[in-house]
């Protein structure tokens, strides 16, 4: 493995672990690990900002059961790295990176899904000594599969580096867009994803528009201040 590589492949595979496993201490929220990968990679405020478009996105992704939801924790991890790996701001890099973090947490989707139905087999095949209260059977089913989370997330990760970065290099050759008009029908969009996501959720709730309302006077308020 190629050094530039082993930094963000080691962080993907921490975060990727924090999304179900361990320790769930909310690293691998979008903007959290976008901006821990940005750091790694020597450009905090471009990891930030490529979590925070992916942080609106995910807003309505709600990991709980069984149900198949996008694995946002290593796809931040490769947007934050892709957006921090230059020296200075291109066009249309916030763009494919984000691009690439969607892509990737649809694949990690899939790669959590496969890994539930290993851990299924795993433990059917243990199921008499779970039966017969074995202790060593229940730690072993926990530390197989904690460490089978962990190698899909770092699998995860370099793949998706490996083959984004000859594509953002190749994307970023051919981009014509400015950076402010790439940034805001980019942010438009996340935007949009985010509103739709927390009216869904939420629009049941007592007071809900007038809080909707007033929450987005208030950061239109704000902005205009900056």
């Amino acid at each position: 493995m190629a050094p530039a590589l082993l930094a963000p492949v080691l962080l993907g595979a921490l975060i990727g672990l924090d999304v179900v496993s361990f320790p769930q201490i909310m690293i691998s929220r979008p903007i959290v690990a976008a901006t821990l990968a940005g750091a790694v990679a020597g450009d905090i405020a471009a990891g930030l900002l490529a979590g925070a478009v992916l942080e609106l996105m995910a807003m309505e992704t709600l990991p709980v059961g069984a149900s198949r939801y996008p694995e946002w924790g290593t796809a931040a991890v490769v947007a934050g790295t892709l957006a921090a790996v230059r020296a200075e701001p291109r066009s249309g890099a916030l763009v494919v990176a984000v691009f690439a973090g969607i892509a990737t947490a649809w694949a990690g989707g899939w790669s959590m899904y496969a890994l539930r139905r290993l851990n299924g087999i795993w433990a059917e095949r243990m199921q008499p000594a779970l039966e017969a209260g074995s202790w060593r059977a229940v730690v072993g089913l926990q530390l197989r599969g904690l460490t089978a989370d962990l190698v899909r997330a770092a699998l995860l990760t370099l793949v998706a580096l490996v083959i984004w970065r000859p594509v953002d290099a190749w994307l970023l050759s051919r981009w014509s867009l400015d950076l402010v008009v790439s940034h805001s029908i980019l942010v438009a969009i996340a935007a949009a994803a985010a509103a739709s996501a927390i009216w869904r959720l939420g629009h049941g709730a007592t007071g809900a528009r007038w809080y909707l309302l007033g929450g987005l006077a208030a950061g239109v308020v704000f902005a205009v201040l900056q």
